[in-house]
């Protein structure tokens, strides 16, 4: 089934809906996203998805732990608590803070996505259609070099973010 989103102009004027296909990597057409970075509530570390293989969109890479684009009529809030649900599982209603907004325009997306922030343990049930697993990755881990190639190019951006923001690493008191 063909998968469409309310796609924006720059200023953020809705333009109508366009299939998915046609959005990636088309900067007029700008879809609205949330990713929720999960934190370990106890060692700091991030919890990271990879995506499955067969994905269209960087298949096989790890990203962030939570991604999805707004439904129609939806907003950023309801929209990442679906995909917390869908993606891993989790239906309880956790509060979510919001870390920051960014903008991506690349080859590959044209996106607006909203950051939430969740300290998180588990347990969780991954969405197998979508993800191949899921794991905490420690901060040794996310700097090495070596790991790094795995990541998507979206994941590295927003990595610097959640330090600028003090949500990765946890700053200390």
């Amino acid at each position: 089934m063909p998968e469409y989103f309310d796609v924006y102009d720059e200023k953020g004027n809705l333009l109508g809906k366009a299939l998915r296909s046609e959005c990636h990597g088309n900067p007029a057409l700008i879809h609205c996203t949330i990713h929720v970075a999960v934190m370990h509530p106890e060692n700091g570390s991030l919890l990271l998805q990879k995506r499955r293989m067969d994905k269209d969109i960087q298949p096989g890479k790890w990203d962030t732990a939570v991604g999805g684009h707004l439904a129609c009529g939806e907003n950023f809030e309801t929209a990442a608590r679906r995909e917390l649900a869908e993606e891993l599982g989790i239906k309880e209603e956790l509060e979510l803070q919001h870390l920051f907004d960014s903008r991506i325009r690349n080859e590959i997306e044209s996106e607006n996505i909203r950051v939430f922030g969740v300290k998180l343990a588990g347990p969780f049930d991954y969405q197998r259609s979508e993800i191949d697993g899921v794991r905490f990755w420690n901060a040794e881990e996310l700097a090495d070099p070596a790991n790094r190639r795995e990541f998507t190019p979206n994941l590295l951006t927003e990595l610097e973010e959640l330090k600028k923001c003090g949500f990765y690493p946890p700053q200390t008191r």
